[in-house]
């Protein structure tokens, strides 16, 4: 596995994708939130972009924001259901990774030495970051353009004609192995590992557990079972400690999945969507789709639910489901937003370090983001909408 499950929990909260980590338990149930309500009026902008003025604050919309004047409902890219594409466009989408595998990365010779191509240089920036990108007040800002990169990429780079598909965690989240995303097929993927509970039952804060799957080795089906991880894993105590010294190394391992019913389905039910679309604040938000402890909530817990390559709070964007299930962490957030355009848009909380620790001041819409060579350094104003500045998709 990627590190000791005894930390599991914080360690699947963090892994979103870069420093930190998010993961938030279910809390009570209000009035449930339903996926096709309508968006108030207002909650969209095609050409005047964001609600004028404000201070460049917490709440507060920017100013002078410079929005993306073409994103129009009729070139608005839309995100679909991995289980709602066709055949040929599931394809298009696997073909497109593969050509991302078969490509050299674009690292300096020699700077990140596990980095063996294009796929590996996404989960190196991953790594790099991750004390800053995870429970903190960028997790959520940072993965959308993270994904919109690598989107970007399989289009400009390998010719892929689709946007990027997401997991709705709730739709397959009690039988995996069922859903067109885990069945193994050669339009999936990828499904299962072979047995193997070795470093089971999975320890989390607190002394609690967590049951293991029925996976955990190497995965022999799907179009990625012969897909070599070359970076990591990397332990959570990381977080803590620093990344060690030889992180950039080259470790070439098979990879396995989990594959685990009880973890999806306890932390990606419909009912715990529902809970974190109740939110009324950024901060509630945050707290509910990502935990540091049992409190696992949909973030860490679709993290939980596959196991080992995602289980690794540094290098999970390893396993190719990683950019589905932040597709759908960011469907949650855009629709969550749109709910309640006015107050919600540009609603901040928290730094941009781990914990939100005190090492970095309170984030705001002038704070800077970076991917490394992946992409320009950006503002957070400009990855608060996604009809605005680089981006222009909705979510089917």
């Amino acid at each position: 596995m990627t590190f000791p499950h005894s930390v599991s929990v914080l360690l699947l909260s963090l892994l979103a994708l870069a420093s930190s980590t998010d993961i938030g338990p279910p809390r009570g149930h209000p009035k449930a939130w339903q996926p096709d309500t309508p968006h108030p009026p207002g909650s969209w902008h095609p050409a005047g972009g964001p609600p004028e003025q404000g201070p460049s604050g917490h709440h507060g919309p920017p100013n002078n924001a410079l929005t993306n004047h073409t994103c129009t409902p009729e070139n608005m890219a839309t995100r679909k259901e991995w289980g709602s594409l066709t055949t040929t466009e599931r394809r298009a989408y696997i073909d497109a990774i593969h050509c991302m595998i078969n490509s050299p990365s674009k690292f300096a010779p020699g700077e990140v030495p596990g980095a063996k191509n294009r796929y590996d240089d996404f989960a190196a920036i991953h790594i790099n970051k991750t004390d800053n990108i995870h429970l903190d007040g960028i997790f959520l800002s940072w993965h959308r353009n993270f994904v919109w990169i690598w989107e970007t990429a399989l289009r400009e780079e390998c010719g892929y004609p689709g946007y990027q598909p997401y997991w709705n965690w709730a739709l397959w989240c009690n039988d995996l192995e069922a859903s067109p995303l885990f069945d193994g097929s050669d339009t999936s993927i990828s499904g299962n590992g072979l047995p193997d509970n070795s470093s089971c039952p999975i320890q989390v804060a607190n002394g609690e557990t967590l049951p293991c799957g029925t996976g955990g080795g190497c995965v022999t089906s799907g179009p990625f079972k012969n897909l070599t991880n070359n970076l990591g894993p990397i332990s959570f105590p990381h977080v803590y400690t620093g990344l060690p010294a030889n992180w950039t190394a080259y470790n070439p391992r098979c990879f396995k999945r989990d594959l685990s019913n009880y973890i999806s389905t306890r932390y990606g039910n419909q009912t715990a969507v529902d809970v974190l679309m109740n939110t009324t604040n950024i901060e509630d938000f945050q707290n509910t789709m990502s935990g540091a402890d049992i409190n696992l909530g949909p973030h860490g817990g679709g993290h939980f639910a596959l196991g080992p390559a995602m289980d690794d709070f540094f290098a999970s964007p390893q396993d190719p489901a990683f950019f589905l299930h932040h597709g759908m962490v960011d469907r949650t957030w855009s629709l969550w937003q749109d709910i309640d355009e006015k107050s919600r848009r540009y609603q901040l909380q928290g730094t941009s370090t781990i914990f939100n620790g005190n090492s970095t001041p309170n984030v705001t819409l002038d704070t800077k983001q970076d991917w490394g060579m992946l992409g320009r350094v950006k503002e957070t104003r400009e990855l608060l909408s996604p009809r605005a500045y680089d981006f222009c998709y909705k979510y089917e």
